[in-house]
């Protein structure tokens, strides 16, 4: 049984983006952690062959945003996009070809990140329109109001099987757990706001960690991390977040992580679980799941 929450008492309102068109800062090339420059696709556009689910790590790509990425050229309303917009919301195509198609959000990066089927990736256009129902915002866990719930839908925490162990403890199933150590850039950033991209400059510690068989769309671990209202190391604290982006060249960066609850007690138990994926929780791609 799902744990009670706010959720009546939450607004639904609609927000808007167009389809960006993927960029590179001239002259294009990225220095990988051997020196070597390097051009490589990645943020914004139409990405037609990753999905939530697919893996994080392997992709000749820098910051691979899966699904379709979405902007508003005015930045207020780009503020409130971002700031309003929950994993897992509803999204739906407003203008194009593929218009009535319906996504789901499903990460939160430089852009909107949302996911829908190949079908209606085949007809949609850089510009196109996409209203997203944002509903989430000011989301809590009724009888532990001492976690911090961020970026969450309804729906998502619904969905996720968390469980209640106690008056002071709940449960949360994750797919990896990460070293706070291994936490790059993003750490001076607004929690509220954007990813934290970890260290995936070392290889041989991501395979011994594991950390390498990441997928996009994994629900993350973080012992020891508050994300509250920043990002930063408490003993005891713990942060539950997801993998939003692929891995990085970049010397300080690699997969981004979302965070998505946070306490700074020792409240939230993990277990790990392979397909701890918000794409088997939201029912996208299935096949993937069976």
């Amino acid at each position: 049984m799902p744990l009670k929450t706010n959720k009546d008492q939450l607004v639904k309102m609609a927000v808007t983006g167009d389809i960006a068109q993927p960029g590179l800062r001239y002259p294009g090339y990225v220095p990988n952690t051997d020196g070597q420059a390097t051009i490589l696709p990645g943020m914004a556009g139409v990405v037609y062959n990753a999905r939530v689910g697919d893996p994080a790590f392997g992709w000749s790509a820098d910051h691979l945003e899966p699904g379709v990425s979405i902007v508003n050229p005015d930045a207020d309303a780009e503020f409130a996009l971002h700031y309003l917009t929950c994993m897992g919301n509803k999204a739906t195509v407003t203008s194009g070809l593929a218009e009535g198609a319906t996504g789901i959000v499903t990460g939160e990066h430089a852009r909107m990140l949302v996911d829908f089927e190949a079908d209606a990736l085949e007809l949609m256009c850089v510009g196109d329109s996409i209203q997203i129902e944002a509903y989430g915002r000011g989301l809590q866990f009724t009888d532990f109001p001492e976690i911090e719930l961020k970026k969450c839908s309804p729906e998502l925490i619904d969905a996720i099987p968390i469980e209640k162990v106690s008056d002071k403890k709940i449960k949360v199933p994750v797919a990896i757990e990460l070293p706070p150590r291994i936490m790059g850039s993003g750490a001076e950033l607004n929690s509220e706001y954007v990813d934290q991209d970890l260290m995936s400059g070392d290889k041989a510690l991501m395979s011994e960690l594991g950390i390498d068989q990441m997928k996009l769309g994994d629900l993350i671990v973080i012992p020891n991390a508050d994300h509250r209202y920043g990002r930063g190391y408490r003993t005891g604290a713990v942060t539950i977040a997801l993998c939003i982006h692929g891995d990085s060249i970049m010397i300080g960066h690699g997969p981004g992580i979302l965070a998505l609850m946070a306490c700074p007690e020792p409240m939230i138990e993990w277990e790990i679980t392979p397909d701890a994926n918000i794409g088997n929780y939201l029912n996208i791609r299935k096949d993937l799941w069976a």
